[in-house]
């Protein structure tokens, strides 16, 4: 992997001087350097400005971007451009648009209309990248090479004879033979048996239900397509230019990409993250977003390529953000392992889509809230600039997997209640309330320096994975399962014998039937809980029971479990807590497992800590109307001094504590699963 770190936090944004006349250029790199702006990202959408027509490259405009960004003291994310064709690429080559599963021909005038498995885009697209690259792999604006943009974002999916024909492919070099795919996809079902491979098709829009493990594999595929895409710009621009190569993903909400297989094919893993303007509580959705990005990258710094710095134009109602709530935004980043912040984008556009989508300088201009926000920002991340490479502390880790989430949403399943992040919010907000935070990592990462480990939804998973959780909790950790775990192997056959299927002996039930809820019904526990959506008839066949339903369908059954396991403790919940129940449910297993948040703080005040070695920085982030105090000793970067036991952090600030080598609380995160303290 190659260094793509600075020299303090990376800050900035997407910035398109093509939409904008030539003489305002000054003017942005004047307020780039107002705003402390110190990186950029350059040419994202601009193919049809670089090459107007087959071969020919049109280059002048961006020497001059460059070389004005360099005189200014801004490095340069430079782009490969290839996120979206120019219109006489599908105007001479109509094979290249992606379809539908209904057959419905994706056109150009939006972006990304390409099918990715198109021979044609991918040779257009190395030739462009080939040129840029040799171009500008030598300007010394350019720091960091940007592949692409948010690939997959609109055509994750392409259902044309071109993809249909590298689906088979696929399906070749994973069965080898049609005997296995066969009876992989459990073909005597239906009469589905294929007796050559030019009888299988992508998922199409079918009469009925299709083949769940054909529609498994096609998403496996159509990611492996995509990353395809990813790979082989990489492996053009590390052949040409020095520079780190990165592209952003949109972990945190976009289902269609496994980006934990992604991660070793860039050197900084990036990523996207919007709020979702009807959240009531944005700010959970946004550490998760950030704890799964730190997953992704294994634990390192990761860089936030794209947020906002107030609405958004793409959701129903487009919320502005308040006062102070793009600092806070933005540092909960930082604090969960971001070591850039980047927006989108420079200046607001005054046409096209994304006209009314918020960036660093307004259509009002720079004397604005916004602007002055971010002015405010670059000087706290230059305060702060000496946490660059240091890592978040956590003793919990919450497993994620892209194909467990796939196989849970597939059609013809018990009820369509059960969603997959469903609980994986839950029990991360569950924590966030306890100040605890959480890696939200594969199921195939390394377990052995958690305490506390819980499997949410984990509907499909192999027996290597399952294996492992056992390993974890038998050395001493303590683990949840949630109900819909353990159902099905890879191929999405059921593991049959009883549920929770892989997971049955570890945690010593066994469940033979699921009683989903009808829509709006609740049940009861015995131990004052109430639940919804979910309840199941289990027998506590090796486990002590926690709490049994005291009404509902199954009034007496067990709803949660925990069997003792080698020198751990594992624990089944086997249906869908309210928020209240969860959070008492988190509690209790942070106690068994000996983990305390970094310092005491009130309930919405946001508290992390990142560590160096021996040095180590606490973030507090407000979001409250109260002033919060905390029990910290050390000096506050962001201008508020040495604190000697007490740090006062105002309501809806921030506070960012070096603290004292000797009073840096008692996580032992590096110590491994323990028994309870």
């Amino acid at each position: 992997m190659r260094n793509w770190h600075g020299a303090g936090i990376w800050y900035g944004a997407d910035y398109n001087p093509e939409q904008w006349p030539e003489e305002t250029w000054a003017e942005d790199i004047a307020l780039m350097r107002r705003a402390q702006v110190t990186l950029v990202s350059v040419g994202i959408f601009s193919w049809a400005l670089l090459e107007p027509e087959p071969g020919r490259f049109d280059f002048g405009w961006l020497d001059r971007v460059l070389d004005l960004l360099h005189e200014g003291g801004i490095g340069v994310d430079l782009a490969t451009a290839t996120a979206s064709p120019p219109p006489w690429l599908a105007h001479r080559h109509p094979e290249t648009l992606p379809r539908r599963a209904d057959g419905t021909v994706l056109w150009p005038g939006g972006r990304q209309a390409y099918c990715p498995s198109s021979p044609t885009y991918r040779d257009r697209s190395l030739a462009l990248v080939e040129a840029v690259a040799g171009r500008y792999a030598g300007h010394p604006a350019v720091v960091l090479w940007h592949v692409s943009n948010e690939l997959g974002c609109h055509n994750a999916h392409c259902y044309c004879d071109v993809s249909a024909e590298a689906f088979r492919r696929w399906l070749r070099d994973r069965y080898g033979d049609l005997a296995t795919l066969n009876a992989a996809w459990g073909t005597a079902f239906w009469s589905q048996r294929y007796h050559d491979w030019a009888e299988i098709n992508p998922p199409r829009t079918a009469p009925t239900f299709a083949n769940p493990t054909q529609q498994l594999d096609f998403l496996r595929f159509s990611s492996d397509e995509q990353r395809a895409q990813l790979r082989a710009e990489r492996e053009l621009l590390t052949r040409i230019a020095p520079q780190p190569v990165t592209t952003n993903f949109m972990i945190g909400g976009f289902k269609h990409l496994d980006y934990h297989s992604w991660a070793p094919d860039v050197d900084v893993v990036a990523n996207d993250h919007y709020l979702t303007a009807a959240d009531p509580a944005p700010q959970l959705g946004l550490a998760l977003a950030a704890d799964h990005s730190r997953g992704v990258a294994g634990g390192d710094p990761w860089l936030l390529m794209e947020h906002s710095t107030s609405a958004v134009n793409w959701q129903p109602r487009n919320l502005a953000k308040a006062p102070g709530q793009l600092r806070r935004n933005s540092l909960a980043h930082v604090a969960r392992g971001a070591d850039g912040v980047l927006f989108f984008q420079w200046r607001a556009s005054r046409a096209g889509a994304e006209k009314f989508h918020s960036a660093l300088v307004p259509h009002a201009g720079p004397e604005t809230k916004v602007f002055r926000e971010v002015c405010r920002l670059g000087a706290d991340l230059r305060a702060i600039a000496e946490v660059r490479g240091s890592r978040v502390e956590s003793d919990v880790a919450i497993l994620f997997d892209y194909e467990a989430w796939w196989g849970a949403e597939l059609d013809s399943h018990p009820t369509v209640d059960v969603t997959y992040t469903d609980r994986l919010a839950a029990l991360h907000g569950a924590l966030w309330r306890a100040g605890v935070t959480a890696d939200v990592v594969h199921p195939a990462a390394d377990l052995s320096g958690y305490r506390l480990v819980l499997a949410p939804t984990l509907y499909l998973v192999r027996d290597a994975h399952a294996a492992a959780l056992r390993r974890f909790v038998e050395a001493g950790g303590t683990a949840l399962v949630t109900y819909f775990s353990g159902i099905v192997d890879e191929n999405d056959h059921i593991r049959l014998g009883g549920y929770p299927g892989a997971f049955r002996d570890l945690l010593g039930v066994r469940t033979e039937e699921f009683f989903p809820l009808r829509a709006g019904e609740r049940v009861h526990l015995d131990d004052g809980a109430t639940a919804d959506v979910w309840t199941e008839w289990l027998h506590a066949e090796q486990a002590e029971v926690l709490a049994s339903y005291a009404d509902g369908p199954l009034p007496g059954v067990p709803a949660l479990t925990r069997r003792p396991a080698g020198a751990g403790a594992a624990w089944y919940l086997a249906t869908r807590l309210d928020e209240a129940g969860t959070d008492r449910l988190v509690a209790r297993l942070l106690a068994e497992a000996g983990v305390r948040p970094p310092v005491a703080a009130p309930t919405g005040v946001e508290v992390v800590r990142r560590r160096d070695g021996d040095r180590s920085w606490l973030f507090a982030i407000n979001h409250t109307d109260r002033d919060a105090r905390l029990p910290v000793r050390g000096t506050e970067l962001l201008g508020g001094g040495r604190c000697d036991g007490e740090l006062v952090v105002p309501a809806g600030e921030v506070a960012v504590v070096r603290e004292e080598a000797a009073r840096t609380g008692p996580s032992t995160y590096r110590d491994g699963p323990s028994a309870a303290d």
